[in-house]
Order: structure tokens, then C-alpha cells, then sequence
């Protein structure tokens, strides 16, 4: 049976050397007030330390986040002004030397200890979203490790750089196989020390319920798997109910997984999402009026969310991804044909509306929501009609790189487990950065050219891989001025905005020379006039 205990009392429960496992998305499934206490006690005691943190999602609040570069170990964030110094960040406020070994699909929202990772104090990994996940219920099991094609080709894979994010990583997370002539990556298990979750509440037996969770995250298999390691699972929660009162079909976590239950004093420390902490409509507890959520206002970025909406299909189910690519959602949502297509993220939400950040992961008025686990075997079995994801910076070969930029370490999330097996494939972001650009009466000018080049000779790192693209899946890059599409494996430039120049405004602004399509087409004009209303003769 669980023992309660605070949250100081949980910290002092992890060894030095654990391996800790964590689940759930943004600030949902985030233990803050626990993670707080071991910042704590390592800050006056020195332990505990060198914590190896496994994780699957982005854990922690963009914030105010760029104040944490170049981190002052001698200041501690006010919890109520410093949004950004939430999640795992929190981990490395104390300095370098708690987490040593860091491994998670998505890192870019923990500040302090990507600033560590960068100066080469924390060894980092990124590996995809779903393989992590799903390793979860191979180590629950007992199997030797994940099997899957899901890495091929990227800096995941071995032979580039085995998802080592800085020159301190030395570990072998991920070997190349061979079953009956085809190439796979292996993803070995490992021994969980500690599991470090958060529900909403806790019966007096210790039994897990996510009541007003927006994510229903893999803490079940994160328990399972550190419980049959050997390990503890710590647990915090914001409400205690009295034993046999909650609905069995809403215990997501046993009680006999359950060792150590954490009743916050805080609810600012269970927010169901960075930016929320408590949207019902988003747990399910009522349905909002659609019509309630903001158009985005128009502008280029509204203009690459109608062109990419104009690959939509009625039936289709589809994946948003997170920043221009989850505006798509209320594009659709403005022309009035969310009944006509099913829109999901990799956390689990199925039908509504997806949120943008800074609550990413949720959904206004979701029809299901399925574990992450389930989501991911949707998703990596095919299930995925089409997805919508940013581009950081693509190369000639297709290769579009978001998980480090330059200096810069994000990892890749669920995009090398959505880009592997999705039939249509849709990367989403303007040709250039910090261009200043006018959109109107069907046309786009270009004012003052960016400074950014997004589209390269090379990328810095290769998160899809445009050469390991599937013979019949269709791949095409979306931006404001102009549409590639991958055509066997070759960028070639089907459609330019109307009102620019190709030469000038497209082909001297690449790193490489495209090929360019014998049809070369305008744009449809009406996508840059500010009401559209044109979407529906697209989805037949």
C-alpha cells in the first residue's frame, strides 16, 4: 500500500546514480513540487546527484525561457513572475552535477539543463517520441529492447550520430540490426530506479486517477516498467479521496504500483498545461462553443495554414504539429469544415481542436483521448493520413532538420516517428526568417528580405530524411511564397505566390538549385486575400 509522504521526504527517497523515469507533456504529468524539493535538498546536501532522466515529451514551460541561458545558479525564479523556470528545468537550477545523463525525444523546454548539455556538463540524447514511449511497455514486459525502422536515416541512426546531442555523449542508445535482409534500429532496455509521475488524485490506497488531466500520459507504463526494475514509483497529486470512492475505470495508475503519494500544498504546482491550469474543456468536463477561439490574423503565417489546408481530404485523420502547423487547426475551424476531417496530436488527442502553444498537447473539445502509447501505434502503423509539421532548415536531398540549430538543442519529438510512416507529409514555415512581408489583394510582396536562410546547402542536423523517404509517400514543403514537393527524392518547385519574383524572391534566397516542375503554377490568389471562404472545393 502507498505510504503518503512530502514532498521533501520523496526526495530524500532517490538514490544518487538513478535512473528516473518521467511521463506526460508540457507541465501535464509533471511532478513540480516534488522536482522543487530535490532541486532542494542537492542545492544544501549535495544529493541526491547524478541522476540519469529519462523522459518521452517535452517537459517543462517555453515561458519566459530565454532568461535561462547562461543560468545564475545563485538565483532562484519567483514560482509567480518566472513562468518559464517550470518542468524539468527546474532540475538544474541548483548547477550542474543532479542530472549528469539526460535522454528525451523533446529538450528544448528545460533551459537550465539544455544550457548544461550545451557546455558539455549533462551527457544528452534525443531519440523519437513514440520509440521512447512504447520502450516504456518493452521494459514493463520484459523484452530485450524496441525493434521499429523509425530513426532510419536521421542523426538517431548509428551511423550518424546515435541521437548524441553534444560531444560528452558517449553512451550506445540505439544499434543498427538486420532481420531477413532489411535494415532496423534496436532501442535497448534499461533498468528504471525511480518513477517520478503526477495524477490528479489519490485515493487512500494509493490508486491514480487523471481526472482533470488534459493528457492521459504513459505513467502506467513508466510504473509498470520501474516496479518490475526493482524501483520506486513516487507519485504527486493534487487531491486525496477517501479509499473505494473513485470509478475503477478511471484509475489509470494501481495502487500497487504505487509506493509514495505526494499531496501538493500547491495547485500552482499541477497545472493541466503550460499555459492552463484548468481548462475543463479540454479534460473532457464540457464541450465550449468553437466559435469562442480566435482566427489568427492574417498574415503569411495564415496563408501557409490555408495552403495546407488545401491538401485535406474529407475523412482524413491528421497530426498537427506544434507552432504554424497547429494554427492549420483553427484555419479549418474559421472555414467551418471541422466536422468533415478528424484532427489529432501524438499526445493522444483525437477530434476538437488542437491548442497551440503554450498549451500544446491539449485539445478544445477532444472526441477520445487515447494514452500516447496508443496514439504512437496509430501513428507508426500507418494510421495517419496526413500531418502537418515546421521546418527549421531543408537541404537539396529533402532533409529538413528541427532538433538542433546551431547552438541551439530542441530534439525531435514525435516528428521522426510521424514523418516515417505518414502517407502525406506537409512541412509548414516561411522561406525566409524575419522577412517583412504584405499579404493582400491576392498577391505577396516581399518589403525587407529576411535574414535567416532556412532553405540550405546542408542541414546541421538531419531530423527527416528526405532520402529515406517511402517510394509512395508524398512529401511537400509549404511557404508563403513558394510549394516544393519531393519527387524521386529531388526538391522540385511546383507553385509560386503570385505578385513575386521567381528568381529573385525564390531561387537566390536557396542553398541549392531545385528542379523545377514543367507545370510551375501560381498559388490560388484567393488564400491572400484576407476573407477566403475556399476551402470547401479542396476537400472532395
Amino acid at each position: 500500500m502507498a505510504k503518503f509522504v512530502t514532498a521533501a521526504e520523496a526526495a530524500k527517497l532517490i538514490p544518487d546514480g538513478a535512473t528516473v523515469g518521467l511521463a506526460g507533456m508540457g507541465l501535464s504529468g509533471w511532478a513540480e513540487e516534488i522536482a522543487c524539493a530535490i532541486r532542494d535538498s542537492f542545492r544544501e546536501t549535495g544529493h541526491p546527484c547524478n541522476l540519469n532522466l529519462k523522459q518521452g515529451s517535452a517537459m517543462g514551460d517555453w515561458g519566459y525561457g530565454n532568461q535561462f541561458v547562461g543560468w545564475d545558479r545563485n538565483r532562484l525564479p519567483e514560482p509567480d513572475k518566472d513562468h518559464g523556470a517550470r518542468g524539468v528545468t527546474r532540475l538544474g537550477e541548483a548547477g550542474p552535477g543532479l542530472v549528469t545523463k539526460w535522454s528525451s525525444a523533446h529538450i528544448g523546454s528545460a533551459f537550465t539543463l539544455c544550457e548544461y548539455a550545451r557546455q558539455n556538463k549533462v551527457e544528452t540524447h534525443c531519440l523519437p517520441q513514440g520509440v521512447i514511449i512504447n520502450l516504456w511497455r518493452e521494459i514493463a514486459a520484459g523484452r530485450p529492447g524496441l525493434i521499429t525502422k523509425t530513426g532510419l536515416g536521421t542523426f538517431v541512426d548509428p551511423r550518424v550520430e546515435g541521437g548524441r546531442m553534444n560531444e560528452c555523449a558517449k553512451d550506445e542508445l540505439v544499434k543498427l540490426i538486420e532481420i531477413d535482409g532489411e535494415e532496423y534500429l534496436f532501442y535497448p532496455s534499461f533498468k528504471c530506479d525511480v518513477a517520478l509521475l503526477r495524477g490528479t488524485i489519490a485515493d487512500e490506497n494509493g490508486n491514480i486517477s487523471f481526472e482533470h488531466e488534459s493528457v492521459v500520459n504513459e505513467g502506467f507504463s513508466v510504473a509498470t516498467a520501474t516496479k518490475n526494475s526493482g524501483g520506486i514509483v513516487i507519485v504527486q497529486v493534487e487531491y486525496l479521496a477517501k479509499k473505494e470512492t473513485l470509478n475503477p475505470k478511471a484509475i489509470k495508475i494501481p495502487g500497487t504500483l504505487v509506493d509514495y503519494v505526494v499531496v501538493a500544498k500547491d495547485p500552482k504546482s499541477c497545472w493541466q498545461a503550460e499555459g492552463t491550469y484548468w481548462e475543463p474543456s479540454y479534460s473532457g468536463h464540457i464541450r465550449i462553443p468553437l466559435n469562442s477561439i480566435e482566427p489568427i490574423p492574417f498574415d503569411e503565417r495564415k496563408v501557409v495554414c490555408r495552403r495546407c489546408a488545401m491538401e485535406l481530404k474529407k475523412g482524413d485523420l491528421i497530426n498537427l504539429g506544434v507552432g504554424m502547423p497547429a494554427d492549420m487547426a483553427k484555419v479549418v475551424a474559421e472555414e467551418g469544415y471541422l466536422n468533415d476531417v478528424t484532427m489529432s496530436t501524438e499526445s493522444g488527442m483525437v477530434g476538437g481542436v488542437p491548442s497551440a502553444l503554450p498549451s500544446f498537447g491539449s485539445a478544445y473539445n477532444p472526441e477520445c483521448i487515447l494514452t500516447p502509447n496508443e496514439m504512437f501505434d496509430l501513428i507508426s502503423g500507418g494510421g495517419l493520413d496526413m500531418t502537418v509539421l515546421g521546418i527549421g532548415e531543408v537541404d537539396g536531398d529533402g532533409n529538413n532538420n528541427v532538433s538542433r540549430m546551431g547552438k541551439r538543442l530542441t530534439g525531435p519529438g514525435g516528428f521522426i516517428d510521424i514523418t516515417r510512416a505518414t502517407k502525406k507529409v506537409i512541412f509548414a514555415g516561411t522561406l525566409m526568417g524575419k522577412a517583412q512581408l504584405k499579404v493582400g489583394d491576392g498577391k505577396l510582396e516581399i518589403v525587407e528580405e529576411g535574414t535567416i536562410q532556412k532553405f540550405v546547402e546542408k542541414v546541421g542536423q538531419i531530423t527527416f530524411a528526405g532520402q529515406y523517404a517511402p517510394e509512395d509517400q508524398e512529401v511537400l514543403y509549404i511557404t508563403e511564397r513558394a510549394v516544393f514537393k519531393l519527387i524521386n527524392h529531388k526538391m522540385t518547385l511546383i507553385e509560386i505566390a503570385p505578385g513575386i519574383d521567381l528568381q529573385k524572391d525564390v531561387l537566390d534566397r536557396l542553398g541549392f538549385k531545385p528542379e523545377i516542375s514543367p507545370d510551375l503554377k501560381l498559388m490560388d490568389e484567393e488564400i491572400f486575400r484576407e476573407k477566403w471562404g475556399g476551402l470547401g472545393k479542396y476537400l472532395d
